[in-house]
């Protein structure tokens, strides 16, 4: 018999979850908007995030990621536990999600880039951006050696269709493409990126601040030299933005096999990360290697359909690469 797990109802899925395992849940953000936004479908505006974080507190119970990280894999966590993660260190995680955590009285990880802090846009940004105004009615990819792609009414299936193509372009060609698109499309913007002000305020506030590497690049996309540097030169740069020391990290993109390997996992291990979080769907359980947690982003803006696919998450064991060494807390 199967189970409509989106259809059960909010009290019968939080039933199913006490029932379970204890397992860790880590919801992953990205970024929370003033106002909802076309070009960004599936993000949160603040009363809509304000909302799912009240769903979350209704079902689990939210600790730091810190303190569930040592009750995971000391036996010690409680029924439900979740943790709430952001990733890449956009301003609004500042102006617009703070407020919302701190009024409810929930801790969240924010995991940071440090190249763009004091201006710039990470590579998506910058197609989102150029998309937006494109002022032709195809955009022309053959300087980058890429098909052209019509533009049409809908920019959405445009700039989905883009994402794909650049996402997994070689690092420096990627980031080359995406500066030009900026450029071509006349796109005014503004500070998009956390400033070193907004981090620390958030530090102040109780927030743990995670590492996410300089510039964001997909880690099997470099030479080791190369990774060693973006992620110890990140971890440097926030401990010293916060006076504080940071030993959680996310894995750029974050699936494993394509994005990280194991002998990142080690590269971590030897900048005195303790644990790291990836964007493989699944809960972590005890035998879960804690440097590679994984996360979860539902997106459904109906609590019951919200609930059932978290709980529907909850019973998935998540991919991970094979890293013996990271099989027990260090």
């Amino acid at each position: 018999m199967t189970i409509d797990i989106l259809g059960l109802s909010c009290n019968v899925a939080l039933r199913l979850f006490s029932m379970a395992e204890s397992r860790l849940s880590i919801v992953l953000f990205h970024s929370v908007l003033s106002a909802a936004d076309p070009m960004r479908e599936s993000v949160p505006n603040v009363s809509c995030f304000a909302e799912q974080i009240r769903w979350l507190q209704g079902g689990f119970k939210i600790l730091p990621l810190r303190e569930a990280t040592e009750r995971l894999h000391g036996g010690k966590l409680p029924a439900r536990a979740l943790c709430i993660t952001f990733d890449d260190g956009y301003r609004d995680n500042a102006l617009n999600a703070l407020p919302v955590l701190v009024d409810l009285k929930v801790p969240a990880t924010f995991f940071v880039t440090t190249r763009y802090l004091e201006g710039g846009m990470m590579w998506n940004d910058r197609v989102i951006e150029s998309v937006r105004v494109w002022p032709h009615d195809k955009i022309d990819m053959s300087p980058y050696g890429l098909d052209s792609i019509a533009l049409g009414s809908d920019r959405q299936r445009v700039l989905n269709d883009l994402l794909v193509r650049i996402k997994y372009l070689p690092y420096d060609q990627r980031e080359m493409v995406t500066a030009d698109l900026l450029t071509r499309s006349g796109a005014r913007t503004e500070r998009m990126m956390m400033n070193e002000n907004e981090i620390r305020s958030l530090h102040r506030a109780g927030m743990e601040i995670g590492g996410h590497t300089a510039s964001h690049p997909i880690l099997c996309a470099l030479d080791d030299e190369r990774v060693l540097r973006e992620i110890a030169e990140n971890k440097a740069e926030l401990e010293t933005i916060i006076s504080a020391d940071v030993d959680s990290f996310a894995y750029p993109n974050g699936r494993p096999q394509r994005d990280f390997a194991a002998r990142h996992i080690a590269m971590l291990r030897s900048c005195g990360y303790r644990r790291a979080v990836t964007t493989a769907p699944g809960t972590a359980t005890v035998g879960c290697s804690p440097w590679q947690l994984p996360r979860y982003t539902p997106w459904d803006r109906a609590q019951p359909k919200y609930l059932g696919r978290m709980l529907r998450n909850y019973f998935e064991n998540a991919e991970q690469v094979l890293d013996t060494a990271s099989s027990v807390l260090a």
